[in-house]
């Protein structure tokens, strides 16, 4: 977790830039980007280990990881159409990087880093109760 709140501090940072000063500034734009990538890479990770250690099904791909996730109820319902998006966009910034709108990564910037903290609660949680 601790990472994940490294990323997510950084990403905070950036989130205080205005539209015009991200799509201006090539290393914000290029920073938060990657930020994002490793953030959501982390948080796959962690769940790709609990799953595994845990002995649930095997997910399909980086979506399911999360969809395995709420099935365990290890992360709540309402939060996994929200985690699903964050893979979908992981795969974005991966493989279709020349597609990326900055004003949805703006948007992330400044509306969707709360989804991190609450994935990292709900794992916090978790592990808690093992």
């Amino acid at each position: 977790m601790k990472l994940l709140d490294e990323y997510t501090g950084k990403l905070r940072e950036l989130s205080l830039c205005t539209f015009e000063e991200y799509q201006a500034n090539y290393l914000i734009n290029k920073s938060a980007e990657r930020l994002l990538h490793m953030a959501i890479d982390t948080c796959l990770d962690i769940g790709n280990h609990i799953l595994a250690e845990a002995g649930f099904r095997a997910p399909e791909d980086n979506k399911d990881i999360f969809n395995v996730l709420a099935e365990e109820c290890i992360v709540p319902q309402k939060l996994l159409p929200r985690l699903v998006d964050m893979a979908a966009f992981r795969n974005l910034l991966v493989h279709s990087y020349t597609k990326i709108n900055d004003a949805i990564v703006h948007g992330i910037l400044r509306e969707r880093l709360e989804d991190l903290n609450e994935y990292a609660k709900a794992i916090t949680d978790y592990l808690a109760g093992q």
